[in-house]
């Protein structure tokens, strides 16, 4: 399916094509450009997209965007990221899909995953997404780039870590319907408390389209704040969660035999009974977010709750293997090493509790948390706890603190880095293990997971 002529991209920049080509999709990395791809060579601080033209157009890219001369089918443009910008608004601009924006502290990239999922059962293909963790001034214009025309849906992710980023991508985005997942301590290094983050967070309603939706975490202690936020942007205003005031809400949440949830949800006035596959209170918070979006974006209900049975863990959050041992043995794998905050570990934690065998919790340090860093990372200790870890592998110098905290309460050792961890770990698992691995992306603890997935 051609996605853009270079009419089209020359029309959408202003400009200038050296000759007529059709590309099929868009990449600004080159080692992610495949056949018929555009790639758009973009100057960046440390590298210039326009050293890998000759890699690209190796890989089969049809075009190219640039800012200098080149040999290569293309768009000559005055600013290659100016471009992008562009073409993603112009991509918005065609479209007639439902567009829906996913935001919050924690979650929004599993919400993203599950509501394309949800809808992608009833409109097979016809539903685009934002794909990995483009969430910035960069991924999401790539994003809305890609949204071929003709889709029922889309589905954007859009993160930030300071005050007025997420304003200037909802912007583009133009979402019929904005969801906010959950509001937890994250990049508190750059805000005043919790209240800053959800303002920050709340900006996603500002480009909410006219008669737009707004999605907001009942439970949340920042609920009145984000309506507060929403009502000058959003003609309806749906809240999601576990209380009884919640317009989309769990009725009954209970452990199923397969380890996820059982879940029967009130949507207004229906009732919804369905299998989540994944494990843990937040994930059902997440399914409600996802049943709200659905239903405002007049998809079946029904659909998604199969697609929400359905639902596989992704790499880095959430996802499960068996790691092969010596002897034929093996252990349980719980592989969150994307991403950590306060809320997500303790979210985790919590599911590693109901794992059979011993409990192993490798925990990367949580960055970007300001002056409050050594005190979140030792009230994890009570988590830990809860969570009946015999055996706690913390990696990095900010989980020095919870150390202290740990110390004659629980088995430790205290590494600097993921390759340290990845010695220590290859020693002390045992057969029968369930293994969580988790913290800030920056550890690399992705490393100690593919590690355990070769059984090295």
């Amino acid at each position: 399916m051609t996605v853009w002529t270079s009419t089209d991209i020359a029309a959408a920049t202003g400009g200038t094509a050296s000759a007529p080509f059709e590309t099929v999709g868009v990449a600004f990395d080159s080692r992610e450009v495949g056949p018929g791809d555009l790639f758009v060579a973009m100057k960046g601080e440390a590298t210039d997209g326009h050293h890998f033209l000759t890699q690209a157009f190796a890989q089969g890219a049809a075009g190219a965007i640039v800012s200098e001369p080149t040999d290569h089918p293309h768009v000559r443009v005055r600013d290659s990221f100016d471009a992008l910008q562009d073409l993603g608004r112009a991509a918005r601009a065609r479209s007639e899909a439902a567009i829906i924006g996913v935001t919050g502290s924690v979650g929004k990239t599993s919400a993203k995953e599950a509501l394309f999922a949800a809808l992608d059962r009833g409109w097979r293909g016809r539903v685009h997404r934002s794909v990995k963790s483009y969430n910035n001034h960069t991924g999401v214009p790539l994003s809305l780039a890609r949204m071929p025309q003709g889709m029922r849906a889309g589905v954007f992710e859009m993160g930030m870590n300071h005050a007025g980023e997420l304003a200037a991508l909802t912007r583009i985005v133009r979402p019929h319907i904005a969801i906010v997942t959950a509001i937890a301590p994250a990049h508190t290094a750059f805000f005043s408390g919790e209240e800053a983050i959800a303002d920050a967070k709340g900006e996603i309603f500002q480009g909410l389209e006219p008669g737009g939706v707004a999605i907001v975490p009942h439970d949340s202690p920042h609920r009145d704040r984000l309506i507060v936020a929403a009502q000058p942007h959003a003609a309806r205003i749906v809240t999601f969660g576990f209380d009884k005031g919640a317009d989309v809400r769990a009725i009954e949440s209970m452990r199923a035999a397969t380890g996820g949830s059982f879940v029967t949800a009130r949507v207004g006035e229906r009732e919804l009974s369905f299998t989540l596959s994944q494990p843990g209170a937040h994930w059902v918070s997440n399914a409600l977010a996802v049943l709200a979006a659905v239903d405002a974006a007049g998809g079946d209900l029904g659909q998604a709750g199969l697609a929400l049975a359905e639902l596989g863990g992704l790499a880095g959050r959430g996802a499960r293997f068996i790691a092969p041992l010596a002897d034929g043995q093996t252990a349980l794998v719980i592989d969150e090493s994307y991403n950590a905050n306060p809320a997500s570990m303790r979210a985790t934690l919590a599911v590693l509790a109901h794992e059979p065998g011993r409990h192993v919790a490798v925990l990367g340090e949580m960055r970007e948390l300001g002056d409050a860093s050594d005190d979140y990372h030792a009230a994890l200790a009570e988590p830990i706890l809860a969570a009946r870890v015999e055996m706690a592998l913390l990696v990095g110098e900010a989980m020095a603190p919870l150390g202290r905290a740990l110390e004659g309460r629980v088995d430790f050792v205290h590494v600097a880095d993921a390759r340290a961890a990845q010695a220590v770990l290859a020693d002390r698992l045992a057969p029968g293990d369930a293994v969580l691995v988790k913290g800030s992306n920056g550890v690399g603890l992705s490393r100690v997971v593919a590690a355990l997935r070769g059984g090295t």
